[in-house]
């Protein structure tokens, strides 16, 4: 693979209805259904940083938790496969209720984290990994490079040859992500605005995982945009 063809990921995604999407859109401002830049709801306190450079890296994403991280298509499938395979798969499969989402520090960005742990979709994250292994195509030199330049224990590494991603199985987290890698200095001001921000736009209590999304990215220069949301179960 050269790094060219597009990639897909595969996503958990809130409902576009919902006050989660619109939080989390709003903060990166970017629509990743409309496949647009929004207007950006800054949060209160931090209306003289560039929030748009703070937001940067995820906003190429779009607003998510990955669930399979993006890869190129294998030689022999294509995109019609990916998503009859995904509607086959994603239906047979029940939704995943959380305790709730709140606003946490993972290392120097900010994302939304399970308010407790859950083994039922630690299980459930790795399962559809392992299913949808057959359409991705080996990693690039150039991604396997990239891949290896963050420090990696020798199990993520296992995870990395195996499934072109390390943080799966005992190493999935699974989060939203709202900043970019941010400054030392910056990180507990920028939670604490995040956290009364995400209090004041998302009502408090479970967060029902019941949708799968497919996202798309054209090319290695654009954003990943909303390309199939299917229901689980």
């Amino acid at each position: 693979m050269t790094g060219t063809a597009p990639r897909y990921a595969l996503y958990y995604t809130p409902a576009a209805d919902s006050a989660l999407w619109r939080f989390g859109s709003a903060t990166l401002g970017y629509d990743a259904i409309a496949g647009a830049d929004i207007d950006f709801a800054i949060p209160s306190g931090c209306e003289g940083l560039d929030w748009p450079d703070l937001t940067a890296e995820p906003r190429r994403y779009g607003f998510h938790a990955t669930l399979k991280a993006p890869f190129e298509l294998a030689n022999g499938r294509n995109e019609g496969a990916l998503r009859a395979f995904a509607r086959n798969y994603v239906a047979g499969r029940p939704p995943v209720q959380l305790a709730g989402l709140s606003v946490n520090a993972l290392g120097r960005f900010i994302a939304l984290t399970p308010s407790e742990s859950s083994e039922e979709l630690q299980r459930s994250a790795f399962e559809l990994v392992q299913a949808f292994e057959p359409f991705r195509a080996p990693l690039s030199p150039a991604d396997l490079e990239r891949r290896l330049q963050s420090p990696l224990t020798p199990a993520h590494r296992a995870y990395l040859e195996a499934y072109g991603y390390p943080y799966v199985g005992d190493a999935f987290r699974f989060h939203m992500t709202l900043t970019g890698s941010l400054p030392d200095a910056q990180v507990a001001p920028i939670k604490a605005a995040l956290v009364q921000a995400h209090a004041q736009a998302v009502p408090a209590g479970p967060v029902l995982i019941d949708q799968v999304a497919i996202f798309k990215q054209e090319s290695r220069t654009s954003r990943f945009v909303l390309l199939d949301s299917i229901p689980l179960g």
